[in-house]
């Protein structure tokens, strides 16, 4: 029995006849297998990284399981449709709070059409992607059983500015109600859900290190989801604070060359979250400003 994901937060999502993803009980998530080049193109990193004895044990748990391409009903009613098989990332969860951030300064790729990139670049000036090298795809931030999530509409997080940005990754690991514009954010789950030897914070700086060297591949608009569970937390147990990389339809083989895009962008949110925890730290930000240069030169020789 297939039905419609219940946290979802970014993304086309099914229902109303429209084609989305659906997911089982088993814990499998079904993504529609994209009609142009982009279904092939996941379908083949998934293979790919499943497959390279080069990635790292450590890295793959940052990765969905992939599981291979079934037919099943599509979520719009046309009937029988490839789609790509996956880990469900939040199936064992109750009442979870995730945040989907896109990744880099740039979601464009230089082998893509004038018009794919044209349409990019508008997007990531008009939102924090040019200017933080990420930005906010959506979220959902569990308050208690009253109040159940607060979602916002995609029509207000693709109008974050940076200050938006930064507030928001602040009201994700607060106590206090984050539609309660009176008060602060209190930050008072983050030394458990981003702080700690295997908190969020630990485990961007493990995935960072891997891409200061890996040049496999070119993660062009992938997004990091972050997830962890409040009510663990009030209970006294592990948030299950956890990160893990999704959408892959516009990843390009590296060739040799360092990703310094979704570096940049991963710098940059590690340094915000840096700044949550325990205020800026001066050599983390170096190291990120650099990255975040780097990926500036490189973009400025590209840049259409």
């Amino acid at each position: 029995m297939l039905k419609v994901p219940d946290h979802q937060v970014a993304g086309h999502k099914a229902g109303k006849g429209k084609l989305g993803p659906l997911v089982d009980d088993s814990g499998c998530f079904y993504k529609p297998y994209q009609c142009d080049d982009r279904g092939s193109k996941e379908v083949a990193f998934y293979t790919s990284f499943s497959s390279n004895t080069k990635i790292p044990h450590h890295i793959r748990r940052f990765f969905p399981v992939f599981y291979g391409t079934k037919l099943v009903e599509a979520s719009d009613g046309s009937g029988l449709s490839p789609h790509i098989v996956l880990q469900d990332l939040v199936s064992n969860r109750n009442n979870p709070s995730i945040m989907d951030i896109k990744i880099g300064a740039r979601t464009w790729y230089p082998q893509a059409s004038d018009d794919y990139i044209e349409r990019c670049f508008q997007k990531d000036r008009e939102t924090t992607t040019s200017l933080l090298g990420f930005r906010i795809s959506g979220l959902q931030i569990y308050e208690n059983k009253e109040s159940g999530f607060w979602k916002p509409v995609k029509k207000l997080v693709q109008a974050f500015n940076v200050e938006d940005v930064r507030l928001v990754l602040r009201k994700f690991v607060s106590s206090n109600s984050p539609t309660d514009s009176n008060s602060v954010p209190d930050c008072s789950f983050a030394p458990s859900v981003y702080g700690g030897s295997s908190g969020i914070l630990a485990q961007l700086l493990e995935l960072k290190e891997w891409f200061e060297d890996q040049t496999i591949y070119n993660l062009n608009s992938c997004s990091v989801l972050m997830v962890y569970e409040k009510e663990s937390l009030l209970k006294g147990t592990s948030p299950g604070a956890e990160i893990k990389l999704v959408d892959f339809a516009h990843v390009i083989e590296g060739t040799g060359i360092i990703d310094h895009n979704f570096l940049g962008g991963l710098c940059s949110l590690i340094k915000i979250i840096s700044e949550i925890l325990t205020g800026p730290d001066e050599h983390t930000n170096k190291a990120c400003l650099q990255d975040m240069e780097k990926n500036s030169v490189i973009d400025n020789g590209t840049n259409k």
